[in-house]
């Protein structure tokens, strides 16, 4: 091969190159989502069509996505109400998320007792979100038990980090 046809192969090949489409963004399916199919994450959309706010990760940082509870009990503390006078606010003024409402318990206690502990815990977050205006439709709970710790561990301190609530919310296009 002569030098101009490499020239002109290599020219070739970067204009090819040039018009090439960009690889899609990574999907990832929720399967805990609301939806039969499992909620679609492409990434944040905090910088694309959705507004900063209309966010999942908003939700969780600025908003608070977390509720906790005391030892055994499934009573809202009055900090853990305010941040769901918050989740219910942001609910509100976004119609297209659901929820799904994430109950979790500390690791000593039985299997059994911890997931019915997390259910009861799941939805007194869902009662008190109803209440406070969100559809009941678009609240869904879910409860791990004590097989999701946020920590593991095996002082008090760090029990209470593993009995809480988590509300997870994802793009439902219901209100789109």
């Amino acid at each position: 091969m002569n030098v101009w046809t490499k020239l002109v192969s290599a020219a070739c090949l970067l204009t090819v190159a040039a018009c090439a489409r960009p690889e899609p963004p990574q999907q990832v399916f929720d399967p805990y989502a609301s939806t039969g199919t499992g909620a679609l994450y492409q990434g944040d959309l905090a910088g694309g069509t959705l507004g900063g706010e209309a966010s999942a990760q908003y939700f969780d940082t600025q908003i608070g996505n977390t509720v906790l509870f005391p030892a055994g009990q499934t009573t809202l503390t009055a900090e853990a109400r305010a941040i769901l006078a918050r989740q219910a606010g942001w609910l509100g003024q976004h119609p297209n998320f659901s929820a799904v409402v994430q109950g979790h318990a500390e690791e000593t206690g039985t299997r059994e007792y911890n997931l019915a502990l997390g259910a009861r815990r799941a939805s007194a977050v869902q009662e008190y979100l109803i209440a406070q205006g969100v559809a009941a439709p678009r609240i869904r709970t879910l409860s791990f038990g004590k097989e999701r710790p946020a920590e593991t561990c095996s002082d008090e301190a760090c029990y209470a980090q593993n009995r809480r609530v988590v509300t997870v919310v994802s793009d439902s296009g219901a209100g789109s």
